[in-house]
């Protein structure tokens, strides 16, 4: 399953995804010339088979129709809002361009009642799939975004660059996994050590960081690591040690 914005709403890149066996859902321009599928072609035609059939109208001239027929539509997660209502019709066709692949595709036109957004169309390259369901799908993009963007604006992730192609797909998948560790461990700690500041007077927090989440994360297991015993039984105790409170809080930042 994939999906994507209008940049991969491309005919040779969508032919390649059917060929491939992967469920493409993309956006829709308003104004793609869409066919009917091309006719039963008879034993006794000659020349070569044809490739479409009528010309559709364009999805534009569709949403201004009154004729077409709109369903409401619940949607959960509707881009970090909830549910949200909005109407939807649909249909199947070819969407065809001189000089590249020929694929069929069902359409879904979306319109918001209360006109908070404009028209949208998407597209499926598996005609056969319920609109209610793309529209679904395609509506959890938005998770994957916010989730990329916040990680580069808030926890400093950057594009990869490493000379294996295995090492970049999964040095990020590693990074938020141990980011989410972090979040799990420190949401435990007491709250005196959760809300810790490391602030200094050119930079003011009102609340704690990523960083200071960290610090306390480390500072929890570098005391836990020091009160430790040696496992052998014959081996004398480990005398315990603690570093010095300014120490800890400096390492804890520093590391």
């Amino acid at each position: 399953m994939l999906v994507g914005d209008g940049g991969f709403s491309a005919l040779l890149f969508l032919n390649a995804m059917r060929r491939a066996r992967i469920t493409a859902i993309t956006r829709l321009r308003l104004d793609a010339a869409l066919y009917d599928p091309a006719p039963m072609r008879l034993p006794t035609t000659i020349g070569r088979p044809r490739t479409k059939g009528a010309r559709l109208p364009t999805l534009a001239a569709t949403f201004a129709s009154k004729d077409t027929r709109w369903h409401a539509v619940v949607v959960p997660g509707w881009y970090g809002v909830g549910e949200c209502m909005i109407e939807i019709a649909s249909g199947t066709a070819v969407w065809r361009h001189g000089g590249l692949p020929v694929v069929p595709i069902r359409w879904v036109l979306i319109r918001d009642p209360e006109a908070r957004f404009p028209p949208q169309a998407l597209l499926c390259i598996e005609p056969t799939r319920e609109p209610a369901q793309i529209v679904g799908w395609f509506v959890q993009r938005w998770n994957v975004e916010v989730t990329f963007q916040e990680v580069r604006a808030h926890l400093g992730v950057e594009t990869q660059r490493q000379w294996s192609d295995t090492a970049i797909a999964r040095t990020t998948p590693c990074l938020l996994a141990l980011f989410s560790i972090v979040t799990l461990l420190a949401a435990r700690l007491p709250a005196r050590q959760r809300r810790r500041i490391a602030a200094a007077a050119c930079y003011p927090k009102p609340r704690p960081t990523f960083a200071d989440a960290l610090a306390a994360v480390r500072c929890a297991i570098w005391r836990e690591r020091t009160l430790a015993t040696s496992p052998c039984r014959r081996a004398r105790t480990k005398h315990p040690f603690r570093l010095p409170a300014p120490w800890l809080y400096a390492l804890c930042h520093v590391a």
